[in-house]
């Protein structure tokens, strides 16, 4: 029987902008491939920081020269960013199938993730989006109610929250393809957020954490491994100091005491730790890997990577 995977594709995988995301999908595709040539099940979720970024934006821009034009909440925003993330991911890969004369399809799910509309990170938004304003701008964004911060003293910006997800709607929907031999890009940009309010599935104004996303479709759908990819090979405890030590293995035990003292920096690898950790304590038998793209294979073979059991 095949094993499944699920692979989080960070933001290295996918460029800053559209021509950049149109040569760094090409790489990214021959790394994904030899997995499904190897024999894998393959799941796909991938962030979309610069471009979500870039709609936002953009709406952002257009409702200043004509009013007429709204702030799309963050939900539109991620919707927008799967659709488009996913043409590119699943046309390279396509191609890249193709020409190992692998008759696999690959189709793009847009895929909505259920938050809990009174989960905590509601009471204090601190995930920044959009461009950068002023004082002056940000102020009258808060007269109307919208949430804003000073970001580093870059400047003024929007800010959203970021709940933890607790289903995927689509998960049968990637269950079925999956078992149909398929290859699913799903959970782009950690889902699309959404609660249940009268009787229907309604957009909140938030962003998932896509590492998260990844964790809980893994569990959803049974995978034997969450893969999540990063900038570095491994995960390190002492990070950029004297005494840095680079880990092959960590137990769940382990993960979570590193997590507790700190080891890890919450805006790059901490929310990386805390997924993969959540996915193995889901079930005895789960176990993630962190590692970065070009070293995938070789992570699963067990050659490199942070591998994270029970």
């Amino acid at each position: 029987m095949k094993k499944r995977v699920v692979i989080a594709l960070g933001g290295n995988a996918l460029g800053e902008t559209l021509k950049e995301q149109m040569i760094a999908v090409q790489g990214t595709a021959k790394v994904l491939v030899d997995l499904v040539e190897g024999g894998y099940d393959v799941v796909v979720v991938h962030g979309n920081g610069p471009q979500v970024g870039m709609i936002n934006t953009a709406f952002e821009t257009a409702s200043k020269v004509d009013p007429h034009f709204p702030l799309l909440p963050m939900s539109v925003c991620v919707a927008l960013s799967q659709g488009y993330i996913g043409y590119d991911l699943q046309n390279v890969l396509r191609k890249e199938l193709d020409a190992r004369h692998l008759k696999v399809p690959v189709a793009t799910i847009i895929t909505q993730v259920v938050v809990d509309p009174e989960d905590k990170a509601f009471a204090q938004p601190t995930k920044p989006i959009g461009g950068f304003m002023t004082k002056e701008e940000a102020a009258t964004l808060a007269a109307k109610g919208v949430p804003v911060m000073e970001d580093a003293g870059r400047g003024w910006r929007r800010v959203v929250a970021s709940p933890k997800p607790v289903t995927i709607l689509e998960g049968e929907t990637i269950q079925a393809l999956l078992e149909a031999g398929q290859v699913p890009i799903a959970g782009g940009g950690g889902g699309i957020p959404v609660a249940l309010k009268d009787g229907q599935y309604r957009g909140m104004n938030a962003v998932v954490d896509k590492d998260f996303a990844s964790a809980k479709l893994a569990e959803i759908i049974g995978a034997d491994m969450l893969i999540i990819l990063t900038a570095v090979e491994k995960v390190a405890i002492n990070f950029g100091k004297p005494n840095q030590q680079w880990l092959d293995r960590l137990t769940l035990a382990e993960a979570e005491r590193f997590i507790a003292e700190g080891q890890f920096a919450k805006g790059s690898m901490l929310p990386k730790v805390e997924a993969a950790a959540a996915f193995v304590r889901a079930n005895p038998q789960h176990t993630a890997l962190i590692t970065m793209l070009s070293k995938a294979k070789e992570g699963i073979e067990g050659k490199t990577g942070t591998v994270i059991s029970r």
